[in-house]
């Protein structure tokens, strides 16, 4: 793995190229570094996330994702280098199943609100989902292992069930979308 930082201010990127973890150097706008920093971004939104009030168990599978993500941006910054795993997709997998079986089904489109925590769920949703797109941009470049998108993926399907989860957490409810009400 990478070296450990011990002096954050290094002046070697103010050339415009930042250091990948196998030593080399790169653009700091190339596909790459776009997807390290979109991982980056939603494991920080999952940390403000974690300072809403949450349930003890899902604030544990919160606190694991987090440390997947680490693994998957660590992957991301080694090409080659493998630390993503079968399980830590089939866990996500697990935790969809099990919390979207705790709610009604769906027979309408919501909108991302209700409560805050369940809010700032459907904002790690969304930069979940850039970080999918920016994994998909860096795979037609370069080979990327199919387990990180497929990880993102099913993180940002778990991130709008647990929006859900979270409304219902506060005594409350999902936010409907009502059709033609943009239009009264």
């Amino acid at each position: 793995m990478g070296n450990r930082l011990s002096k954050i201010a290094t002046r070697t990127g103010d050339d415009g190229t930042t250091g990948l973890g196998d030593g080399s150097r790169t653009d700091k706008d190339a596909l790459r570094v776009q997807a390290m920093g979109d991982v980056d971004e939603l494991n920080s939104q999952i940390g403000v996330l974690l300072c809403e009030d949450l349930p003890p168990a899902l604030r544990e599978q919160l606190l694991t994702v987090q440390h997947d993500l680490f693994d998957l941006g660590g992957e991301l910054s080694i090409p080659g280098f493998v630390l993503m795993t079968d399980a830590q997709v089939e866990r996500l997998d697990a935790l969809l199943e099990e919390y979207n079986a705790t709610l009604s089904p769906l027979k309408d489109f919501i909108l991302p609100g209700g409560s805050r925590a369940a809010a700032l769920a459907h904002v790690c949703r969304t930069v979940c989902r850039r970080a999918e797109r920016s994994m998909v941009a860096l795979n037609r470049a370069e080979k990327v292992h199919a387990r990180l998108g497929q990880y993102v993926n099913r993180l940002s399907d778990l991130l709008f069930v647990l929006a859900r989860v979270l409304n219902r957490h506060a005594s409350g409810s999902d936010v409907l979308w009502e059709k033609g009400r943009s239009r009264e």
